[in-house]
């Protein structure tokens, strides 16, 4: 059974999760208005990963005989001034979920639950993946500036990336 504190603090991180998409699938509307479908493609993508991510810790809480109370998602932002803004946002963004999974890995560590603290593992790993994977395309937009051709050949690069969920049953 999992703990009150600890079901209501992931009910808090699903939220979060689900804000992350809903923030990712802005930014992609933002990239089609700008005719730039890679970088949407890339935002829709991570759209559905953090979709998967409020899965796996639904799926854990349910599991494990609590209940998620859904809370309101907040609007998102809706316009950048560039590309590189809207991807610097998305790496901030990324060092927030990083610091709110930390608190909850100290939070299943407080609560002495080592089901949660597995769980937390694969997040702490994918948060690593998420901030250097934002903070890549932050260096490639800040490398190219304003010229044209360097923000084809990343959108180009940015449509190749397919959503490819993580395998069932496995942290």
């Amino acid at each position: 059974m999992i703990s009150k504190k600890l079901e209501e603090a992931i009910a808090d991180q699903i939220n979060a999760e689900l804000y992350s998409a809903y923030l990712y699938l802005s930014m992609a509307s933002y990239f089609d208005s700008i005719n730039l479908g890679g970088f949407s493609n890339w935002m829709k993508a991570q759209a559905q990963e953090e979709i998967t991510h409020a899965m796996k810790f639904y799926e854990f809480v349910s599991d494990r005989g609590g209940r998620v109370l859904m809370k309101p998602i907040d609007g998102p932002e809706t316009n950048w001034e560039s590309a590189l803004a809207a991807f610097k946002h998305a790496y901030e963004h990324e060092c927030e979920v990083s610091r709110r999974i930390n608190n909850l890995m100290d939070l299943a560590i407080e609560e002495k639950d080592h089901m949660a603290r597995e769980l937390l593992h694969w997040f702490v790993a994918e948060q690593v993946e998420e901030e250097a994977s934002a903070d890549k395309i932050v260096q490639e937009l800040t490398l190219v500036a304003d010229n044209g051709h360097g923000m084809l050949m990343i959108d180009r690069e940015l449509a190749t990336r397919a959503f490819t969920p993580p395998a069932a049953g496995g942290n």
